[in-house]
């Protein structure tokens, strides 16, 4: 938002929210049918690609993006080496307004404008005709419209929502309020409705030229330069007709310099040139050069096939939540959706998805292209250690400190917590981290002291076992469901607390703390108002509406960890999970030990150390935690 909001600032159909786009509806229904039904002399080829056009761009667009935060989240090629906070993704989650925007324009100019219906594929002269005019008039005319917009009065009202982005992304070339982009569509429209009133439009010229808008308008935006030096050597006039990436993005740090659209030409001609330009474009391409130095990996995979959609490098608006099944238009997305999938499954490689800055520690999230319903799969096993160990050895070559191994990674059945790859390359100098003891800490620190009756079910793992153990110290009786399970503790329990371990109990207690394959019929078992605390990597379904559920074992991060503008899986916003804070902890302490098989680091020390560092347990929404 601006700072001072002018009129007409907000998008009209800013109500619809997601169902916005069903505003065009109407006209593909009449354009698809009129294309279908009418006789193949009487169709209109240019008013049926309308809408392929504007899906066209918005794929367009979203290459970019995936494009831009992939090279940056590697670690190199950043212009402007800032951090980017969930702000600025909700400002800029309505990048798609304006292409809605162009297409209802479209769509009205074909209704009223008979010129413009049945344009040939191709016309020369169209073509030199739009080339001319975008020069001499849109580039010139947008050269002062974008200088008044710098004046106070229009800034504050207006361009200053645009510039909030001091870091940009592809998208924050279109993300302007209402009235401003209506201005910008006016004036790109003038060389492609002169060229419809002269009768000399061709139907690839009008695709052409919009894309080139979305190129030159993407690729200024997208903080990582890569045009070659060589290409502005061999053909020197072309850097007053073609801006690079690195100009525009002083114009966002400098604001009053760099204001030419597409060609600095009138920069140059007004004096409004910035002097470092040449310097700082020879600058970042010596960034490309440059290999940052990564210390922590975080390892992941895929969850569920939507997940793919909430990776940062996905769609930022999904990334920015917390993962759910609620968003209903994925479902059209199917076809891609599988196709992904199944060629991620064939010929995916673990790939880089993020990165994070924090106590001058360099972070990456690497994703291992495999599913969850993968990792459940026992005849998928071999192929699942092989590219988790790839992943450590890659890393192990980078130089990285510490890797922790998220979700699945760290199986028991799958890989022992990690020990597997430790035994098979004893010469590890990473440390490998499977943060159990975290987790511990935090569930046992999540209990409230005046607990007297806990029960534990679900699978039990060696967090569970150790939960147990802690909480039996502090003489709180715990209880099972199952023989089984109560057997199962006693023989880890130490002998002088084992009379805190009780069978049979009682399934009266209101605190249950849970692990993987909690099932339906053992949550009918709770009493009303029971807390349900999860001690594994997924929370338990909520099948409960008398009942309260925690989310999975995680803590809130301090401001100074930096670049975190999406959401881990299904956690709120600022939330890590703590298998993924523990390998952090790891670094930044310099803990040289690895934390995997049967091996628990100190759940005291990590507890500590994360208090230290800033991280804090989230609130539980419970009556015993809100008197």
């Amino acid at each position: 938002m601006a700072s001072k909001p002018g009129i007409l600032t907000h998008w009209p159909w800013k109500p619809l929210g997601t169902f916005k786009w069903v505003i065009l509806a109407p006209w593909i229904a009449h354009s698809t049918y009129s294309f279908l039904v009418k006789d193949p002399r009487e169709r209109d080829l240019l008013y049926f690609l309308l809408f392929p056009l504007v899906m066209i761009r918005i794929l367009h667009h979203q290459i970019w993006i995936t494009l831009s935060r992939y090279l940056t989240a590697k670690g190199k090629n950043r212009i402007v080496d800032r951090s980017i906070d969930f702000e600025q993704v909700d400002r800029e989650s309505t990048w798609d307004d304006l292409i809605l925007l162009n297409g209802i324009m479209s769509y009205i100019v074909y209704m009223v404008s008979p010129e413009a219906s049945h344009l040939p594929l191709w016309r020369m002269d169209g073509a030199v005709l739009v080339l001319v005019l975008h020069v001499g008039a849109v580039e010139f005319l947008y050269y002062w419209f974008h200088r008044a917009l710098h004046h106070h009065f229009l800034y504050s009202r207006y361009h200053s929502h645009h510039h909030s982005s001091i870091v940009t992304e592809p998208i924050t070339a279109v993300v302007h309020p209402f009235a401003e982009n209506m201005a910008y569509s006016v004036l790109f429209a003038i060389p492609l409705y002169t060229a419809v009133i002269t009768r000399t439009l061709s139907i690839t010229t009008l695709f052409g030229y919009i894309t080139y808008i979305d190129f030159m308008n993407n690729m200024g935006h997208c903080n990582f330069e890569f045009i070659p030096k060589s290409f502005f050597s061999i053909f020197p006039f072309f850097k007053y007709l073609i801006y690079s990436p690195t100009f525009h993005s002083l114009h966002h740090t400098q604001f009053r310099t760099n204001y030419s659209l597409f060609m600095p030409i009138y920069d140059y001609i007004y004096g409004t040139m910035d002097k470092s330009t040449d310097t700082r474009y020879e600058m970042s391409l010596l960034l490309k050069k440059e290999k940052e130095r990564v210390d922590v990996v975080h390892l992941t995979h895929f969850t569920t096939l939507n997940s793919i959609y909430h990776l940062r490098l996905g769609f930022s608006s999904l990334a920015s939540r917390p993962q759910s099944s609620s968003n209903w238009y994925l479902y059209f997305m199917c076809p891609i959706t599988l196709s992904f999938a199944m060629l991620a499954s064939f010929f995916g490689q673990t790939f880089v998805a993020e990165r994070s800055v924090f106590k001058m520690l360099n972070m990456q999230t690497w994703v291992i292209p495999r599913f969850h319903s993968q990792y459940l799969n026992k005849y998928q096993r071999k192929t699942l250690n092989r590219l988790i160990e790839d992943a450590i050895l890659e890393a192990e070559k980078n130089g990285v400190k510490v890797l922790s191994l998220g979700l699945l990674n760290q199986g028991d059945k799958l890989n022992k917590y990690g020990e597997l790859y430790i035994k098979s390359n004893p010469n590890l100098k990473i440390k490998i981290v499977d943060g159990s003891s975290l987790v511990v800490a935090i569930v046992v620190n999540s209990i409230p002291k005046e607990a007297t009756q806990i029960l534990i079910c679900g699978q039990f793992n060696k967090v569970s076992y150790a939960i147990a153990n802690a909480l039996c110290e502090r003489g709180i009786k715990i209880t099972t469901i199952y023989k089984d399970d109560y057997e199962s503790l006693q023989s880890t329990i130490s002998t002088n607390f084992k009379k805190n371990l009780v069978f049979p109990g009682s399934c009266a207690a209101k605190i249950w703390l849970v692990g993987d394959q909690l099932n339906e019929a053992e949550q009918k078992m709770a009493p009303k108002g029971t807390l349900f605390i999860p001690f594994s990597q997924f929370s338990p379904k909520k099948l409960r509406k008398d009942c309260f559920y925690h989310i999975t074992p995680s803590m809130e991060i301090p401001s100074s960890l930096l670049n975190v503008h999406s959401c881990e899986n299904w956690l709120p916003r600022r939330v890590l999970s703590a298998w993924r804070i523990a390998g952090i902890m790891h670094a930044l302490e310099g803990w040289d030990v690895n934390e995997c098989g049967d091996m628990m680091f100190s759940i005291h020390k990590i507890w500590e150390a994360s208090l230290q560092y800033g991280f804090r347990p989230l609130k539980i929404n419970h009556p015993c935690f809100n008197p």
